[in-house]
């Protein structure tokens, strides 16, 4: 069970997260027509994008502002959408890591909304979104400790775990990965396709390259 607790529907009420569950996936590495069709998708976002300008894009927009309302400054710490769009414009490599989290990667920067893929076997008991308190962190993906509070995260029983910032190592997934949990951190207040189409979108592309079966929510 995925909850938002009180707190955090307070401070951010038009937030919605989708929630997807993969059962008997399959993840390796990508395969040669995803990675290809990524690789073109990469050099659009190039063109179609300036760099000085995407803090006007909407949903870039909205959620620096959420990160904002949570206390956290939004230049300092980057809501992780912008971050990988930052990294595609300025050139530098988006690291094809496997084909679970090639494909998070491909949607996040489609919609420009963070997205979250979590090895479902690594997480203990239900899920609660928050806001950190003093002394949540844990150790991230990008190989440093990180500071928590004041940030939007996912708990379960043994502790901090995703974020819209940055996710920890805990529950990467991996090739040993067969069931996943991927959140996508959605703001009702940006124009463009509804929750439940984008979880249609992006399960039906996800079982389609790792296999598996997909089922969605959304809550709010």
């Amino acid at each position: 069970m995925v909850i938002l607790d009180s707190e955090l529907r307070n401070l951010l009420p038009n937030l919605k997260l989708i929630i997807i569950r993969y059962e008997g996936c399959t993840v390796s590495h990508s395969p040669l027509p995803f990675r290809g069709r990524f690789r073109l998708f990469l050099e659009h976002l190039r063109i179609e994008h300036d760099l000085e300008k995407i803090g006007k894009l909407q949903p870039i927009r909205e959620w620096r502002e959420a990160f904002r309302r949570l206390g956290s400054s939004p230049s300092r710490y980057r809501p992780s959408a912008e971050a990988l769009l930052r990294r595609v414009l300025k050139g530098e490599t988006v690291h094809e890591v496997n084909s679970a989290v090639d494909v998070n990667n491909f949607f996040s920067l489609k919609y420009l909304l963070p997205f979250g893929i979590y090895d479902a076997d690594a997480l203990e008991g239900d899920v609660t979104a928050t806001v950190g308190k003093a002394g949540d962190g844990y150790p991230a993906l990008n190989g440093r400790d990180v500071s928590m509070e004041n940030k939007l995260l996912l708990r379960d029983e043994s502790g901090p775990f995703g974020s819209p910032y940055v996710d920890s190592s805990r529950t990467a997934v991996t090739e040993k990965t067969s069931r996943c949990l991927q959140v996508i951190f959605y703001l009702d207040t940006i124009e463009g396709e509804d929750p439940e189409r984008i979880a249609d979108t992006v399960a039906s592309s996800f079982t389609q390259i790792n296999g598996g079966r997909a089922k969605s929510e959304v809550i709010s």
